[in-house]
């Protein structure tokens, strides 16, 4: 047998008229506690039904009605069994109802004796899970289950209620028939409550039962249980605000925890945004790394629940957005409970909220959190959370605190990774540096010891040979002179490459024709290499191209290091050309090209570095230093232009770009040969 109806729908149908009150489970153990109390202190036989909703609630209670038995016959308890619980006649009647039963979720006690009777008739309002009920934490919940119910000293109710429990009772067990009979003869009048009430008229019954739910009470026992009641309201809020407080702190501790995992500014945000996201149950969480001076920012973090549709990857507004600088302002979280009626989203005066207005409405923002992330003043990023309805939500200020405190612990963690990258940059940087150091050591040693030992050989030739032939004597003389000119070149290159890391360099621009700046290169590389068979050089610079605006000292170097750089890397049969297009808007690209010796693809940005050879120092067959790139880029650099290398691979040539701005007339210019011819023929003396 299975009963769907509670007892106290029972009881409340056949008295229409009674308010089910509202009690915790500590109340109504207290309540039990004193009625029982009642049937041990008191004198007669009184009739005592009791229902557990588990065999472990019986447990407890147990060695009570044990005592209870001693005192009468009329003993009844019912409980789901879970061990060994079951039908059974010993000191009292145990009766084992089925889990599915309604007295699973019921709290049952009724006492009816020959001068008194009360009854405590409770049904559950929620389920409560008793896996845990042994800690403390469970035990302190176990205690909050609320059920609704009557507890009165009202003698019909009572007896109806005991009515209701032995049909019950009788159902489970039929071999009880004979005791159920005799405990409905002494306890339970043949005129039931309910016959009787057939015939009072609704103005006595409202008068003596209906307007006194519990009818005759103690009133200590009032007070008592009034008390109960309160301090069981108290320690649910004190419970409540322990598991707000313990949430909060396994979300601050989650995050912190899952950031502190990774040194990527991206990881961190990812993982930031997903657990308080998770952690609030908000619609949207999203993050954004952005600085004060940005006037627009791009989604790339976000938390979604489920059906809120997505915005990663959109552009954000921040200079045009008045809650973006009013955040900047505030220095602090910004809260909007409804941006369907916020004037600073919603107002027609103003033109930068018409974007605001657009944005409310595509992402489906009503409810608006917006938090910076901020280290010592400065602005990391933002984050953002969203409710996108159907109410507003009114933000909590501890759950601003809490949104306050996860971002602090994202804005130490981005400074951490930032921190990290940086100390690997330097790190780079000091291995770099190494690196220059051991090719500074062996180029210095190489290029300055080989013409060191060059002059020294000529020199002391000259000075204990008085004999030697004037012709002899003469190459002496020039194999010196050439290998001090080539020192002389080397300490050159290393003073100008410091001049330009450095900073100190002034810049002189002007209007300038490219096409004589590429002749005095070509006049310059001639005259350098007159004794060496240069490659095929074409130049097809004309004449039509528009000004320039550069240095025409540095331009006319820049332009002989490239042309001189192919001519050593190209056989004679070969062929360097350099030539001028205009593909960049406002500037012109120049590049010269070799059929020459060609550049590994890994090899296309380090060409650029100090001191780089592709043969090593020590092991090259051309001379130089590898400055001569890194000079260029530093000149190209200087002007405002681009330069990169393009090769198809080794032995198959290279090619050598550069941009230069052109020259905008704002102010009428002539184009003079001799001014530009002026500036930069001191470089032929050289």
């Amino acid at each position: 047998m299975s009963n769907s109806i509670s007892v106290l729908t029972e009881l409340l149908q056949i008295f229409p008229y009674w308010r089910p009150q509202m009690y915790f489970k500590a109340s109504l153990t207290a309540l039990s506690h004193a009625m029982e109390d009642q049937v041990l202190a008191g004198s007669g036989y009184p009739l005592v039904i009791a229902s557990f909703q588990r065999e472990r609630f019986y447990r407890q209670e147990a060695q009570r009605y044990r005592r209870i038995a001693q005192k009468t016959d009329q003993v009844y308890v019912l409980a789901a069994p879970e061990a060994d619980f079951e039908n059974s006649s010993e000191v009292y009647e145990k009766i084992a109802f089925k889990s599915t039963d309604s007295l699973a979720q019921e709290w049952n006690l009724i006492v009816i004796a020959q001068d008194y009777a009360s009854c405590l008739v409770c049904q559950e309002r929620i389920g409560v899970n008793y896996d845990n009920t042994n800690d403390r934490v469970g035990s302190a919940m176990d205690n909050s289950r609320r059920f609704e119910g009557i507890w009165t000293f009202d003698r019909q109710v009572s007896q109806q209620s005991a009515d209701t429990l032995l049909r019950r009772i009788l159902a489970y067990r039929p071999e009880l028939k004979t005791k159920i009979k005799q405990a409905r003869q002494k306890y339970l009048p043949v005129t039931t409550l309910k016959q009787r009430r057939v015939n009072l008229k609704q103005k006595e019954v409202n008068k003596l039962t209906w307007d006194c739910p519990n009818r005759y009470p103690d009133p200590f026992v009032q007070r008592l249980v009034s008390y109960l009641q309160a301090s069981q309201y108290k320690l649910l809020k004190a419970n409540r605000s322990l598991a707000s407080k313990e949430h909060k702190e396994r979300l601050i501790n989650s995050v912190t925890t899952a950031i502190r995992h990774s040194l990527d500014p991206e990881e961190i945000l990812h993982l930031a945004v997903q657990k308080l996201g998770e952690g609030l149950g908000v619609c949207r969480c999203l993050v954004y790394r952005c600085r004060e001076t940005d006037t627009t920012a791009t989604i790339q973090h976000e938390f979604l629940s489920a059906g809120i549709a997505s915005i990663k990857g959109e552009t954000w507004p921040l200079h045009d957005n008045p809650l973006f600088q009013e955040v900047m302002e505030l220095r602090d979280a910004l809260m909007i409970e409804d941006a369907n009626n916020d004037p600073r989203i919603f107002n027609r005066t103003k033109s930068d909220s018409k974007s605001l207005q657009s944005l409310v409405i595509k992402c489906s923002i009503l409810s608006w959190l917006l938090v910076p992330i901020l280290y010592r003043g400065r602005l990391l990023g933002m984050l953002e959370l969203h409710h996108c309805g159907p109410n507003p939500v009114d933000w909590k200020d501890e759950d601003v605190a809490l949104v306050n405190a996860i971002t602090t612990q994202i804005g130490v963690a981005l400074i951490q990774a930032e921190a990290y990258a940086n100390l690997q940059d330097l790190n780079e940087q000091l291995e770099a540096l190494d690196r220059t150091r051991s090719n500074l050591v062996a180029i210095t040693g190489h290029e300055l010891r080989t013409p060191l030992s060059t002059i020294q050989i000529c020199l002391e030739s000259l000075s204990t040979e008085p004999d030697m032939s004037p012709k002899l004597r003469q190459v002496m003389l020039n194999t010196a002179l050439q290998d001090a000119e080539r020192m002389r070149k080397l300490v050159q290159d290393f003073l100008t490459l410091s001049r330009l890391e450095s900073g100190r360099v002034e810049w002189h621009p002007e209007p300038l024709d490219l096409a004589e700046c590429v002749e005095l290169s070509l006049s310059n590389v001639r005259s350098r290499n007159r004794d060496r068979n240069l490659p095929n050089i074409k130049n097809l610079v004309t004449a039509e191209l528009p000004l320039i605006q550069a240095d025409g000292e540095w331009l006319v170097e820049v332009l002989a290091k490239l042309l001189d750089n192919a001519c050593k890397f190209t056989s004679s049969k070969g062929s360097v050309t350099i030539e001028v297009s205009s593909t960049h808007p406002g500037s012109l690209e120049v590049t010269v090209a070799d059929t020459g010796r060609g550049i590994e693809p890994n090899c296309l940005e380090t060409v650029f570095d100090r001191f780089y050879q592709e043969e090593g120092a020590l092991r090259r067959s051309t001379g130089g230093t590898g400055l001569g790139l890194a000079i260029c880029r530093q000149i190209v650099q200087g002007w405002g232009g681009e330069i990169w290398a393009e090769s198809d691979g080794k032995d198959l040539g290279s090619q050598f770009h550069f941009t230069v701005p052109i020259f905008l007339k704002t102010i009428p210019c002539k184009r003079t040969k001799k001014t530009s011819l002026a500036k930069t023929s001191k470089l032929n003396k050289k």
